[in-house]
């Protein structure tokens, strides 16, 4: 005990010295943190009801509210940059920001094009700029060296400086483009260089060492070059050729680049990304041409003698004058020789940019060809030149090209490419967006060109904006507009009061059937519009055709039929199936025939969807002649027939309920078939129960509650029905009777276009009624076939096979001797 007593003692006393040091030291603190903070943040006294609450300190209320109230930085706070470790950043830039390597040549030249862009502009107001000679040529080179793996892209634009190649070429990310513009508007100091982008270090994608030699008018002849390793190196170029003006990258290809050599590559890639470029595009390209050499004179000693020895003796004197005159000339032979030459690869203007009054028709067609890659002689159908303002700013050409592509359907909903080709002052983006154009109208081609889309940092993919939907919307109303006028122009699609107007006007039958063929072609693709889009329905509607019972063959639109409606008309009477030929013959049509009203033909499978989303047109509505609700005057005798009738349809309707018959009802639309089969109104219709049972994958149990409650609609003045009438009053119970009902109904649906559920059925009550009509017993039964033994045939067919083997040894035997 005694051992621990001394160092605890010692312990306590060392606590009670320092504890009052350490009070002191709290108190003088809290006395200055009162000073400080005379006004301090005040929180509720109670929170929750509970006394001595909850308590927030006064500094961490003040530093909120410092920082919910400025969201800035503190004036008084130490600032410092961030840091970017370059090796990384470069190594995210060329393996994760692009996805394609073939977008280097289309960042390079780009880059060049806004370089002589820049030039350009500063010789708008001076001259002297531009120097003379070769230097005044805006123009774009490219050249490569197979052997030393060199590819080389070369401007003449404005250059840059020392003090620039470490500007701009040292900071990743430094574009001087927009502070060009910027400084344009201001109209301040225009004294800036073609800088670069990110899209200049594209080109490590291809390149393991990379040279920039350029030169600027206020400064010499500089060489930057780097590895892409964090690290670049600048001095003065003295063994390079000098450029005069401009700048020139040199490519050091990786191995797995040497594509990049080849001039058809090249060419390729030209086309596809800078084809319209403002300035003129360049190829050192190889090219085989046939040169004269002089003769050996070995073979031309042996031509000599071969003619001296082949020649008579009278043309002796003759050909020694000739061999005077050749010795005179110079022998020589032709050899094929391989050259270079600069190619121009853009000699496709950019025809958008201009005014469209400016630009002639055979420009539109040549236009279309090269940007569709058509290389037929027919010319678009139709095409749209515009500019649009406001908002968003942007330039656009489309064309409706004279024939569908043939898969445009067949990958409809998972094709991402569009014919719709994005271009950024006129350098080529993409043509995989889909949210410019809707998929219905992806059959047009054509171009747009802005300024201001929001594209990524690699521009490989256009972000979400608000703009596009502004651009859309414009594009999809000029396209309409531009349809629209397909069939405005065309003679056929007149009335006949227009059509002799047209006739006397024009004689030029150019246009004449043109609206025809768009249909023929993408007449699908107005139906899914359609369907998809709700908001440019109507207008949508306006270019449906069909054919109808008054179109005699030709095709019509809504239109033109509601313009020869029967007063009083107030539906729009339409049927579908699988063919014209087969509606034509329909009983459902024999009624509205019989009274002249006119009925649409819908022979697509994709009109059945197509109706579902068209309910009206113009206030009028339109009614499936297959389906109830078919409306065609009051006649005064329904209720007569509908009373005399009364029995039957009760006893039909109990003699069919095994067979999903909801009721069978007087019809007011047939006149020469005693019967048909419909459809409720809001159920499948027959055509869309076929379509839907072809489906690959469909599934009958999920279908039955689609399918409509069937109704079998009776003729009263048919024949038929009229004695039938009669039999079931005389004896409801007869099983002739009953058989005869259901041979009726298996008809009548055959004939509205159903599926029989039981054709074996439907089969024996045909040949039954068969042999009531040829008087044969039902009793009667089929002859039985006389069964043969097994035992007895082998032996018939062994003789047989022994037979036909001797028959071919003696058939062998006699070909032998007819050799012989």
């Amino acid at each position: 005990m005694r051992k621990w007593t001394i160092p605890s003692v010692l312990f306590l006393l060392c606590l009670l010295f320092l504890l009052p040091d350490q009070g002191r030291k709290l108190h003088a603190s809290a006395e200055g943190d009162s000073e400080e903070l005379t006004n301090p943040p005040k929180v509720e006294e109670k929170i929750g009801a509970v006394p001595n609450g909850l308590s927030t300190d006064s500094d961490v209320a003040k530093r909120e509210a410092e920082s919910i109230s400025k969201r800035s930085l503190r004036n008084n706070a130490e600032k410092y940059e961030f840091q970017a470790e370059v090796s990384r950043l470069m190594d995210i830039i060329i393996n994760s920001l692009y996805s394609n390597k073939d977008i280097f040549l289309r960042e390079l030249i780009s880059n060049a094009s806004d370089a002589l862009d820049k030039i350009r502009f500063l010789s708008l107001t001076d001259k002297d700029v531009l120097g003379e000679g070769d230097n005044t040529k805006l123009e774009i080179q490219i050249k490569l060296d197979k052997e030393k793996k060199i590819l080389s892209i070369r401007d003449r634009g404005i250059g840059m400086t020392k003090e620039d190649l470490i500007k701009n070429l040292g900071t990743i990310a430094k574009s001087g483009t927009s502070a060009f513009v910027e400084k344009m508007q201001t109209s301040g100091d225009l004294n800036l260089i073609g800088q670069f982008g990110v899209g200049f270090y594209s080109v490590y994608l291809v390149a393991d060492y990379v040279e920039v030699i350029s030169k600027h008018n206020d400064d010499k002849q500089h060489v930057w070059e780097s590895k892409a390793d964090g690290s670049f190196a600048i001095s003065e170029d003295t063994w390079n050729e000098p450029l005069g003006r401009g700048t020139e990258i040199k490519l050091h290809l990786r191995e797995e680049a040497g594509e990049y050599l080849e001039e058809s590559k090249l060419k390729e890639l030209v086309k596809k990304y800078s084809e319209f470029i403002n300035f003129p595009i360049y190829l050192w390209a190889s090219k085989e041409v046939d040169v004269e050499v002089p003769a050996e004179d070995d073979e031309s000693t042996d031509d000599d003698e071969s003619s001296e020895s082949t020649s008579s003796s009278e043309d002796e004197k003759e050909e020694e004058k000739e061999e005077d005159e050749d010795e005179k000339k110079p022998k020589t032979k032709k050899v094929k020789e391989t050259t270079y030459e600069w190619e121009l690869l853009n000699d496709v203007k950019a025809i958008w940019l201009r005014n469209p009054k400016e630009v002639t028709e055979e420009e539109y067609i040549k236009f279309y060809h090269s940007l569709a890659k058509d290389f037929t002689d027919e010319k678009p159908l139709s095409w749209s030149h515009f500019t649009a303002e406001g908002d968003v700013e942007f330039k656009a050409v489309l064309f409706v090209p004279p024939k569908a592509p043939h898969d445009l359907y067949e990958s409809y909903y998972n094709s991402k490419k569009s014919n719709l080709k994005l271009y950024v002052r006129r350098v080529f983006i993409s043509d995989e967006f889909d949210e410019l154009l809707p998929k219905y109208l992806n059959f047009l081609k054509g171009l747009v060109d802005s300024d201001t889309l929001p594209l990524n940092v690699s521009r490989e993919m256009l972000q979400q904006h608000s703009s596009l939907k502004t651009i859309k919307k414009k594009l999809i109303r000029k396209a309409l507009d531009m349809i629209r006028r397909i069939a405005d122009e065309d003679p056929d699609e007149s009335t006949d009061k227009d059509k002799k107007d047209v006739e006397e006007s024009n004689d030029d039958n150019e246009k004449k059937g043109q609206y025809a063929k768009f249909w023929n072609e993408f007449g699908k693709s107005i139906k899914l519009g359609i369907i998809e889009d709700a908001t440019n329905r109507n207008r949508l509607a306006k270019l449906l055709r069909f054919e109808t019972t008054k179109s005699e063959g030709k095709l019509t639109s809504l239109d033109q039929y509601i313009s020869r409606m029967k007063s009083g008309q107030k539906d729009i009477f339409y049927i579908t199936g699988s063919s014209k030929e087969q509606l034509e013959k329909s009983p459902f049509l024999e009624r509205l025939t019989k009274k002249n009203y006119e009925v649409i033909f819908f022979t697509d499978p994709v009109d059945e969807y197509l109706m579902q989303y068209l309910m009206d047109y113009e206030d009028k509505k339109f009614q499936n002649a297959s389906k109830e609700g078919l409306k065609l005057g009051k006649d005064p005798k329904d209720k007569e027939l509908k009373e005399s009738f009364k029995e039957l349809t009760k006893w039909w309707k109990g003699a069919l309920a095994g067979d999903n018959v909801d009721d069978v009802k007087i019809s007011n639309r047939l006149a020469d078939t005693p019967c048909v089969v419909v459809t409720s109104k809001y159920g499948w219709s027959a055509n869309m129960e076929r379509i839907m049972q072809s489906q690959t994958l469909s599934d009958a149990s999920k279908q039955a509650y689609m399918r409509g409650k069937r109704v079998l609609e009776i003729n009263p003045r048919h024949p038929i029905i009229k004695e039938l009438r009669e039999r079931v009053v005389k004896d409801p119970e007869d099983a002739s009777v009953k058989q005869t009902a259901q041979l009726m109904y298996q008809t009548a649906l055959m004939e509205s276009g159903f599926m029989l559920s039981d054709p074996k059925d439907f089969a024996s009550r045909i040949h039954s009624s068969v042999r009531t009509s040829l008087n044969i017993s039902p009793d009667a039964v089929v002859e039985e076939e006389e069964e043969v033994e097994e035992a007895e045939a082998e032996p018939e067919t062994k003789e047989a096979d022994s037979s036909e083997l001797d028959g071919d040894a003696d058939s062998e035997s006699s070909d032998v001797k007819d050799e012989l």
